[in-house]
This record gives C-alpha cells, sequence and structure tokens, in this order.
C-alpha cells in the first residue's frame, strides 16, 4: 500500500498548475491577433464609428520608378495592399557611410491594415534593392469610413 505523502501531492499540483499557466499564455498571445481583430470588427459594427489606427499608410523611398513600379505591383499581387500610389521623383539628402549623399528617390504611398505592415515590411525588404529601404508606417486617425471599409474588403485579415 503506497503511503500518502502530501508533499508529494503539492509538487504535482504545482507543477501541473505552472503546465496549465505555460500553455495558456503561449496560446493567448498566438490568437492575440486573431482575438484583437475581432475585437475591432465587433466595436465597428456595434458602434457604425472607425477605431483609429486600424488602418496605416507606408512611405516606401525606391531608387528608380521601374523598381517602384516593381515594388508596387508585387504588393497588389500579393494583396496586402488596397492602393499604392506611385509619387513622381524627389531630391534625398541622407547619411550613408558617413557621408551625405545625394539621389533622386521615387516614393511610394500604401494604404493597408495595420495588422499587415510587418508583413508587408518583410515581403518588401526581401526584393528592395536597397541594404536598408525606407519603409516607414502611420496609423490612420480618422478619415471615410466608406473608404476604410474599401481597404478592409481589398486587404484580407493577416
Amino acid at each position: 500500500m503506497d503511503r500518502f505523502c502530501p508533499d508529494q501531492m503539492f509538487k504535482n499540483i504545482s507543477r501541473a498548475r505552472l503546465v496549465s499557466i505555460f500553455w495558456t499564455l503561449i496560446l493567448t498571445m498566438m490568437l492575440y491577433p486573431v482575438m484583437s481583430m475581432l475585437v475591432v470588427q465587433i466595436y465597428t459594427a456595434l458602434s457604425g464609428s472607425y477605431l483609429a489606427g486600424h488602418h496605416s499608410i507606408l512611405l516606401i523611398n525606391c531608387p528608380t520608378e521601374q523598381t517602384a513600379k516593381d515594388i508596387g505591383r508585387h504588393i497588389m499581387q500579393k494583396r496586402m495592399a488596397a492602393c499604392v500610389n506611385i509619387l513622381p521623383p524627389t531630391f534625398t539628402m541622407f547619411y550613408w557611410n558617413g557621408e551625405i549623399q545625394d539621389a533622386s528617390e521615387i516614393l511610394l504611398l500604401v494604404r493597408t491594415r495595420t495588422s499587415m505592415i510587418q508583413r508587408l515590411t518583410e515581403f518588401v525588404k526581401s526584393i528592395h534593392p536597397y541594404h536598408t529601404p525606407e519603409i516607414l508606417s502611420f496609423p490612420i486617425q480618422d478619415g471615410s469610413d466608406s473608404y476604410f471599409k474599401w481597404i478592409d474588403h481589398a486587404v484580407p485579415d493577416v
């Protein structure tokens, strides 16, 4: 007959509790993006108003018009943005390798869901000719509800 040992029972319960807490935290971190998108959609549906920061604008500089067109087309083909504007050439000054450099660059103006920014940034970095491409994002605070719905329709959830 096994002898009852309260210390051993306490250790087993503690270990089981720790494992349970660990897996709860892992599951919560994995489901956070999905849950946050659901909260935004429910809030928007119930209140009928826009939740600031749900959409973002990205600025991406490119060395040539052809590069800008290629990157813009790849972004659109992968449905990572609802719209990409290719702006006329701009004159740029920047520090590179300790010296001031001058260049003519083409600016992409990209509209997308905020939840898409990391994926879009990694994708652009993988195809951009610059070693350190300029990719900046800004959350949209307010605007046309119908335009935001169009972005949501054009860019699927992550």
